[in-house]
């Protein structure tokens, strides 16, 4: 029997003060917007990437293109009888209408949670099959370590060094009807 210990690490002010936060760094780094497009992971980076795209428009008065990244096809955590699908997908440069071009493009590809870093590889193969971008940047709102890839973002929200048994949850009031980043301790009980 597993017991689990919820601890809130940010709350919706939190996360808006994060998010506002990014923006403003993401505008510094690139001397403003232009030639930048923001792509978010689905599901929740999407959100987040919206988020990021209003605060963006307030700050520099105008708007950045921003757009969901299905990497369904690209993960590598997939089943071997699905392995086809995922050549085909790269065959035709299916990333599920992104409707802008990327070539050529700063990218700032924004994602909810970093672990491991195979979710990025699998979007930044996804983003290299419709095109090559100037480049790549990773925005996150939670880095919590355990990199399996040596990936890195340039925007964070919150570090937050966890042990493996632990999980990050990310509620976002878009479909979760709260904003909050929650850890979770999961810890072993005989019974």
């Amino acid at each position: 029997m597993t017991e689990e210990e919820r601890l809130v690490i940010m709350d919706e002010t939190a996360i808006r003060r994060a998010l506002t936060r990014i923006a403003h760094e993401i505008v510094e780094k690139n001397k403003g917007i232009d030639n930048c497009v923001i792509l978010g992971i689905r599901t929740r980076g999407i959100y987040l990437a919206r988020r990021v795209a209003d605060r963006i428009r307030d700050i520099e008065g105008k708007p950045v293109p921003v757009s969901e990244l299905d990497i369904t096809h690209y993960r590598d955590d997939r089943k071997e009888a699905e392995a086809a699908d995922i050549e085909v997908a790269a065959a035709l440069g299916e990333t599920d209408g992104i409707p802008f071009n990327v070539k050529d493009k700063k990218v700032i590809l924004f994602d909810d949670v970093l672990y491991t870093g195979r979710t990025i590889r699998a979007a930044m193969d996804a983003i290299m099959d419709c095109g090559r971008p100037q480049s790549i940047q990773l925005a996150v709102l939670v880095d919590r370590g355990h990199r399996e890839l040596p990936i890195r973002p340039d925007f964070v929200g919150k570090n937050v060094p966890t042990s493996k048994q632990e999980e990050i949850e990310v509620a976002l009031t878009d479909i979760d009807g709260a904003d909050q980043v929650t850890i979770i301790n999961q810890r072993g009980q005989a019974g």
